[in-house]
């Protein structure tokens, strides 16, 4: 027999695709600390958690509008599914994270979808999931974006967001004006 007989079979590993932009990525260095156009291979079991502090964050953005911890994303398997996936929730108690147009609150997560935008300030992450075999790893890359990907994927939000950041707080169900009584505001 061979070597090539005799060698394990490779598995195939998760990989999340992650490209990131932000009108000040050029001047500000926001994402000086991310290895670009580089696989990460990570354990399985680790939580990934985003923020501007490097001590509990892997990764790190340099600017003071992120909160210390922003997002983080964990890997699971669902019940009889051989399929691994994420789930990412909001770790800011002052910022709303927006997943497609699903705004999640302070320490709210969902399950990523396999294609998303996920959104905070002027942050815009464009993430695609490649699904892999290996259950003790998985692997992140990031590409940057020169230009907005809420408009070059054509990502438009269904609800335009409004001034105050979250629509739950501004927005009603009825958009027709509403008569008030100068004390009943």
């Amino acid at each position: 027999m061979s070597d090539f007989e005799d060698a394990d079979t490779e598995e195939t590993v998760t990989c999340l695709q992650m490209t990131v932009y932000h009108p000040g990525h050029q001047q500000n260095g926001i994402f000086q600390s991310i290895r670009f156009f580089n696989r990460e291979k990570l354990p399985s079991n680790e939580v990934v958690k985003f923020g501007r502090n490097s001590n509990t964050c892997h990764y790190t953005f340099k600017d003071k509008q992120v909160s210390r911890v922003q997002f983080s994303l964990q890997l699971f398997k669902k019940f009889d599914s051989s399929v691994l996936s994420f789930e990412i929730k909001n770790m800011s108690k002052t910022t709303k994270l927006i997943v497609d147009n699903k705004e999640l609150g302070y320490l709210n997560k969902m399950d990523l979808p396999h294609k998303c935008l996920v959104r905070f300030g002027d942050y815009q992450f464009l993430m695609e999931k490649e699904d892999g075999e290996s259950l003790q790893f998985f692997e992140i890359e990031f590409s940057l974006s020169t230009r907005p990907l809420l408009q070059e994927n054509n990502w438009l939000p269904q609800k335009r967001i409004p001034e105050c950041g979250s629509y739950s707080s501004c927005c009603t169900q009825n958009n027709s004006p509403i008569e008030m009584g100068e004390n009943e505001w």
